[in-house]
């Protein structure tokens, strides 16, 4: 190919470098003229000036010896791109042999005149001088005008170079040839195999080619031999090598990797990198807007370029078909058409669900092309009921629709009929199949009445913010705290104001931002929303800012998510889904009511049956392609930086100063955590007092951060459920990652079923505040709280941060640093006050706000399947407080046993009483009635018994409620609303001992008959005392000085957490933990004795549990291989549930802003290689959550049809205390029916099938696969 083939050399040279699919993808022969001129014009650029030509970087004079320097390497890469331009003039013949292309010579304009002048030669007419293949050799004979020596050494070694890489191919071919016959059908190599093969072949190969190199060079006439000559006729085409290069890669990388799933892909082939995702919500941004023209150029420029049209999907070209469809331009949508056809995709049910609108809302659009479109589609293998199945639709799309596709067909209407298809897993048969004697509970509230509190809560989520009154609004307002809320109420007016201006002044730039009208900038993002909401947002975080400051990146999330949840609220706004949504829901909580009459359809069946019935108008799922973490950052850092340069105090405005000036409210700073320098903001010490002082009643939260007014809406798949409006992800992932979800999506509907229907299960439980109890929390919180009854005092009681004083003598070295030291733990300890004060008046003021509400709590998972409620502050889920406060808003009478198993539960929550019988517990609390009665009457005032025990808030609330139903008439009837608990016996040993079929093991769980229930804490404090006592009496210091300070509580969190993968470090420092909440210990020993106590905890529980650690190993060690291979470690749950571990190499992203340049550190991202040590330690832990949050879903099930009113807390399920014996009776049935599932089985043909390319059957079987550990 020669320079006059080359029409985008001018970008080529910017980007420094010309690559062989740049020039063959501007591979066109009629340009001649004007790549002559550009590179003229270029080489003149490079003789007379020392600017620096590069993209992306501004021109800078250069000093005098870099200029020279500079120069010369420009000059270098000129001769290097002439020796390629010339290499590539011997090819071109074999691409265009019938082109009619004539080399104009170009003007001889500095260092370009000598190689223009060589490499003026015709070409087209020259049919007798056709190049051979291999390297092409010297005429023999040199013009006066030929290149100089160093230009011809680039051509000799770049000819070279081609010719080694194309035999490279032919050996390569042959190689995958030989392998395909040597190996069987049936049998084909490991992954790796087939990798070291192919690695070892090209080292050969390079050893061959130096040799042979070696000889060219030292014999130079046998280097210019002339090579056979092909004919013409049989030399394949560039674009055919090209082609069959790229098809033998990919046979490589599937032979290689056969097993390897694409992660980061939907379906329909839609790519989630961050890449792609940005690109489409820029394209959703722009068109949201109504700058559709924008969008449509920025789709043209990504498609016109061969490297930007890989960011290009189906989803992207969707979204210009709907705004097109909508406006009813047919020219467009064809266009789009011959677009998606050219870049190689297949058009999906939204393409044609755009065509077909826009063809509707033409009535005179001929049938013969509507019939067309139709073919098409069935063609492709798509039918007319899957487009309206399956499509969203938005407004008035679906009626458009229609409307075209009765053109052809009269007579057709959509099917309305849902398949209620049954869960495969066989543990959930029953549940589904046997329904008659199903008894699912109702809701103890009219139709009328949930339809209101629906009316409630739509109005929260359309808001989006809620603003309440904080419980310290209950203290007296003195002089001094009214004047300061007047100061701040004025700042702020003013600050609305500065922001205001500043935003719109930035939005103006943007959007005069040049020619490049199609570059994807943040002012679409600066405009989904109004002003006002931005500034709003902006004056909410720093309302929320902390004294001590927060991370810049901590700031942008939180901005940036806070945006995309208001627009995804709009979004739904503007789809007109909320009038449907009213008109099912009003019609679904039929269902739930207790005036109506009872069902066997479960609330997610009922929900989709009513969706189904309603089709007509916009669809209730809202497809909103997610933000990448990265655009939310962007967009945050964005608005901090506007926050940061707008947000002024008066330098007076609390204490007088000679001069009055403006001062940032806010300033950026760098500080280090660990060894990585962050990017910080700061509030300046007057707006900090100001806030202090000022000590405002108001809260404003999200409206997502408080419980549901109404039922949930049943999850009915992974995109819908939850929330009314805001978008809630059906499986929580870090920040980014969208693995998880994709995998979620691509599962078939019924797979899921039993899973939705245990969250909508949990979410479905209505509850309320125990008022009384509350009372007693916020008068101790106002009252300098009280930190061993959990209740955080105020900032005000921190201690205050040491200062150098003036004195007469200086400070030594040592003094300075111990000043140092005690200042950073004072500000720690404030920044920890202030942290947990802060926290502790969020969950109380919820609390207050909700005191005379029933509400509810939506429900989701983590990727191992661990059930969470949503919102994120108040819920059961929280410390011993939260759990105090809250009680089932339906009652039931206790029953014969119910107060029976109050006293029992009281007796498990004071932490007394682990190793005795239920019998011996009740016989306890029955003795010690008198103390309970006192706490319940005389709280604060009394003999305080309650205070003494592990869980004392939800101590004194049993003790409430013991005392009401012993006095009332008839205890059997009297209506409690207190949950009882049943805690599982350290869970994740339990899983373990029951894989394993260890008996001593499943002994000290309870799995096995006892007449006393067993404490595999005290068993394991039991046993590490006998090792203490024996190295005590070998003389053994640290043994010795742990005398009578050995507990259940300290070994205890360690012994929970060994099975979930804590290491000895960890465990170190649990114990350490605990033995510095131990008064009269030595603190002088707490690391020593620490490390020796940890070490005794790992023996102790080696021996107790023998299975346990085999297991271990065995899942430890298959992560670790399936890690190396390259793939993350999956598996799905005995329910059916797909889980993927999300854990990958650490890439690092630097993220250029205004204020400072951020280093993102991702380590989820799915296109990077697994982290092998996360992997393998983390497979352990998370297979065995994974099967305790199985066990808890079935138990959820089955709770439900029996009519059960049923939470947990993971492991620790609650109910009513008329129902704990029924709730424990299906709880060991379904821990049985779990383990006598072949779970290890199972996964051992799974990861066999998923990683392995030889047949499970023929592998040897190792230690690894022991009938031991897998038969149940």
């Amino acid at each position: 190919m020669s320079l006059l083939r080359l029409c985008a050399f001018s970008t080529c040279l910017k980007s420094s470098l010309v690559v062989n699919n740049t020039v063959r993808s501007v591979f066109d022969g009629n340009h001649c003229l004007s790549c002559l001129r550009v590179r003229g014009n270029f080489e003149k650029r490079v003789t007379d000036t020392t600017w620096v030509c590069r993209r992306r970087y501004s021109a800078l004079i250069l000093k005098k010896e870099e200029g020279k320097n500079r120069l010369r390497q420009q000059c270098q890469l000129v001769d290097v791109l002439e020796a390629r331009i010339q290499q590539l003039q011997s090819d071109v013949a074999l691409g265009v042999k019938h082109s009619n292309v004539q080399f104009v010579k170009a003007p001889q304009t500095g260092r370009g005149s000598a190689s223009s002048k060589g490499s003026s030669k015709n070409v087209s007419g020259d049919k007798g001088k056709v190049p051979k293949t291999g390297p092409a050799k010297s005429s023999g004979k040199e013009d006066s005008s030929a290149p100089k020596a160093h230009n011809r050494r680039w051509i000799e070694k770049l000819q070279i170079e081609k010719w080694d890489k194309s035999r490279k191919q032919v050996r390569l071919q042959k190689k995958l040839q030989d392998q395909e016959t040597e190996e069987s059908p049936g049998s084909s190599m490991l992954p790796s195999t087939s990798k070291k093969t192919i690695s070892t072949t090209t080292k050969k190969n390079k050893v061959k080619l130096k040799q042979e190199q070696g000889k060219a060079k030292a014999h130079p006439a046998k280097r210019n031999a002339p090579r056979p000559a092909v004919a013409v006729q049989d030399m394949p085409s560039r674009d055919d090598e090209l082609a069959e290069v790229e098809e033998l890669d990919q046979q490589v990388n599937q032979w290689a990797s056969p097993n390897v799933e694409k992660l980061l892909e939907d379906k329909e082939g839609n790519r989630y990198e961050d890449a792609q995702l940005s690109l489409r919500c820029f394209l959703e941004a722009s068109v949201f807007i109504g700058e559709a023209d924008r969008a449509q150029r920025c789709l043209n420029n990504h498609h016109s370029n061969i490297t930007k049209r890989k960011l290009l999907s189906m989803s992207a070209y969707n979204i210009m078909l709907r705004v097109w469809a909508k406006k009813g331009t047919v020219s467009q949508i064809g266009r789009l058409f011959a677009m998606i056809e050219e870049a190689g995709l297949k058009p999906n049910l939204s393409s044609y669900a755009a065509a077909l609108e826009c063809m509707g809302r033409h009535p005179s659009t001929s049938p013969h092309v509507i019939n067309r479109c139709l073919l098409q589609m069935e063609e492709n293998g798509l039918s007319v009921d899957d487009l309206f199945k399956h499509t969203v639709f938005r407004r008035d799309e679906r009626d458009m629709v229609l409307s075209a596709v009765c053109v052809i067909r009269p007579d057709y209407q959509p099917s309305t009929t849902t398949d209620q298809q049954i869960c495969p897993s066989p543990l959930v048969q029953d549940f589904y199949k046997e329904r008659e004697a199903a008894q699912y509970p109702k809701l103890a509230f009219s139709v009328e009445d949930l339809r209101q509190r629906f009316s409630q809560q739509l109005a929260m989520e359309g808001s989006s913010t809620v603003t309440i009154d904080s419980v310290e609004a209950l203290k007296p307002v003195t002089p001094h705290m009214a004047k300061m809320r007047e100061l701040l109420a004025s700042q702020r007016e003013h600050w609305q104001k500065s922001l205001l201006k500043a935003l719109r002044e930035s939005k103006m730039v943007m959007s005069h931002g040049g020619s490049k009208s199609w570059k994807i900038n943040l002012h679409p993002y600066l405009c989904i929303l109004d002003d006002k909401e931005y500034v709003d947002a902006m004056l909410q975080c720093l309302a929320n800012l902390p004294p001590s400051g927060e991370t810049l990146l901590f700031m942008a999330k939180e901005l940036g998510s806070r945006v995309q949840n208001k627009f995804c609220i709009r979004q739904k706004v503007h789809s007109q889904m909320v009038d449907k949504l009213a008109q099912i829901y009003g019609l679904y909580v039929e269902l739930l009511a207790a005036d109506t009459p009872t069902s066997n359809m479960l609330p997610r069946e009922h929900w989709a049956e009513l969706e189904a019935d309603l089709s007509a108008g916009p669809s209730l799922l809202c497809e909103t392609t997610p933000w990448p973490n990265l655009l939310l950052i962007q967009l945050g850092t964005f608005l901090v930086d506007v926050m940061v340069r707008e947000l002024k105090v008066p330098s007076d405005l609390l204490t007088p100063a000679p001069d009055h000036k403006f001062i940032s409210a806010l300033y950026h700073m760098y500080t280090f955590r660990g060894n990585r320098q962050i990017g910080f903001i700061k509030p300046h010490p007057i707006l900090t007092q100001l806030k202090l002082d000022a000590m405002e009643t108001s809260l404003t939260f999200d409206s997502y951060m408080i419980p549901m007014l109404c039922p949930p809406v049943p999850w009915t798949s992974p995109k819908f459920g939850a929330y009314l409006l805001t978008p809630t992800k059906l499986m929580r992932s870090p920040d980014g990652a969208v693995q998880h979800q994709l995998m979620l999506e691509k599962c078939h509907e019924r797979e899921l079923h039993a899973v939705l229907d245990s969250l909508n299960q949990l979410g479905n439980c209505a509850w309320r505040i125990n008022q009384p109890l509350l009372d007693t929390v916020v008068s101790i919180f106002n009252d300098k709280g009280d930190e061993k009854l959990d209740v955080p005092p105020p900032v005000s009681e921190a201690p205050e941060v040491p200062r150098f004083r003036d004195r007469g003598e200086a400070y030594n070295s040592a003094e300075k640093a111990a000043l140092k030291r005690e200042a950073l733990r004072a500000k720690k300890r404030f920044a920890e006050m202030h942290s947990l004060r802060m926290d502790a008046l969020y969950k109380l003021s919820i609390a207050h706000y909700l005191r005379q509400e029933v509400f509810w709590f939506p429900h989701n998972m983590d990727f191992r399947g661990r059930t969470y409620p949503c919102p994120p502050y108040f819920n059961h889920l929280g410390s011993d407080v939260t759990r105090a406060i809250l009680v089932f808003a339906e009652g039931k009478p206790l029953g014969p046993h119910g107060l029976d198993w109050l006293k029992i539960h009281l007796v498990n929550l004071t932490g007394l009483k682990k190793r005795s019988s239920l019998d011996g517990r009740l016989a306890y609390a029955n003795s010690i009635m008198d103390d309970i009665l006192d706490s319940a009457d005389h709280p604060l005032t009394g003999k305080k018994w309650w205070m003494n025990a592990d869980e004392p808030w939800q101590t004194l609330a049993c003790c409430m409620e013991i005392a009401n139903a012993t006095r009332s008439p008839d205890p059997a009837q009297f209506v409690s609303h207190f949950p009882v608990h049943q805690d599982g016996s350290c869970n994740g040993l339990q899983h373990y001992a029951a894989l394993g079929r260890d008996v001593i093991g499943a002994t000290s769980v309870n799995l096995m008959p006892c007449d006393e229930p067993q404490d595999v804490y005290s068993g394991v404090a039991q046993q590490v005392e006998e090792f203490r006592a024996r190295d005590a009496q070998n003389g053994l210091k640290i043994a010795q000085v742990l005398e009578g300070y050995i507990s259940r509580k300290v070994v205890k969190q360690t012994v929970m957490t060994v099975v979930y993968g804590v290491t000895r470090y960890g465990g170190r420092l649990q114990i350490e933990k605990r033995l510095k909440e131990i008064d009269d210990f030595p603190e002088e020993y707490i690391w020593e004795a620490s490390l020796y106590l940890v070490q005794q905890v790992f023996s102790g529980l080696k021996e107790m549990f023998t299975g346990t650690r085999e297991i271990q190993d065995w899942l430890t060690e298959s992560a670790r291989l399936i890690a190396k291979s390259g793939s993350t470690v999956e598996w799905v749950t005995p329910l059916g549930l797909p889980i993927v571990q999300p854990y990958h190499r650490i890439r690092t992203q630097t993220l250029k802003s205004n204020i400072q340049l951020l280093n993102l550190q991702i380590s989820h991202d799915a296109s990077q290689k697994p982290d092998t040590v996360k992997q393998k330690n983390a497979f352990p832990p998370n297979f065995i959550h994974s099967l305790d949050s199985t066990h808890m879903m079935l138990t959820s099930l089955y709770c439900y049809r029996a009519g059960l009113t049923f939470v947990s807390v993971h492991d620790c399920f609650w109910t009513h205390a008329v129902t704990v014996d029924t709730m424990n009776k299906i709880c060991r049935e379904q821990f049985v029916a779990l383990h006598s599932q072949p779970i290890m089985q199972d996964l051992s043909k799974f990861l066999l099938q998923k990683y392995c390319s030889k047949d499970p059957s023929s592998l040897r079987r190792t230690k690894a696969y022991k009938p031991s550990v897998f038969v149940c």
